[in-house]
């Protein structure tokens, strides 16, 4: 799904965002629920970028990446931690692109979610580049997702990865 967010474009760097597990839910301006194999995902699309919630078997978790004043926690390269039952692994990039790279990247990117049925993405007004997409799946009993945020301004993508679920088994 592929919406126009009614308001300013309030991220203006990559580095202004930062990452947080277990905020509340924060005013969203586009929505997508989604119910996959018993999970419950709700894609959030901020006014500063995105928070995602995930509810299954009485657990639940979110995350939200956003630019929140007063927040401590930049957006860091990778996490990994247990949350409640479940193993959470959280991975983040930045990619500096050329403009005529990044219009190109931006341009494919919007038309990947906006196709798919468990993607949101949102464009900011100003910039037909400026966007914050995310697209879940559920693979081997384990929820991902990825996200986009783009800062056509810098020339950057930030790319991020989430896997959360029971322990995956090590192979040998």
């Amino acid at each position: 799904m592929l919406t126009t967010l009614k308001t300013t474009y309030t991220d203006t760097r990559a580095s202004d965002l930062a990452w947080a597990l277990g905020r509340e839910p924060l005013p969203a301006l586009a929505v997508l629920d989604l119910e996959l194999s018993g999970a419950t995902v709700q894609l959030r699309l901020l006014g500063a970028s995105h928070q995602i919630l995930l509810e299954e078997d009485g657990r639940s978790c979110s995350e939200t990446v956003a630019c929140m004043p007063g927040s401590s926690t930049p957006l860091p390269l990778g996490v990994s931690k247990r949350v409640g039952e479940w193993e959470y692994e959280f991975a983040a990039r930045v990619e500096t692109l050329s403009q005529g790279s990044f219009a190109g990247r931006a341009q494919e990117l919007l038309a990947l979610v906006a196709d798919h049925p468990h993607g949101l993405a949102g464009t900011f007004p100003g910039s037909p580049h400026a966007f914050t997409a995310m697209l879940a799946q559920r693979h081997e009993g384990q929820m991902r997702w990825r996200t986009w945020h783009a800062y056509p301004q810098e020339g950057q993508l930030v790319v991020t990865r989430t896997r959360i679920g029971a322990r995956m088994p090590a192979t040998l």
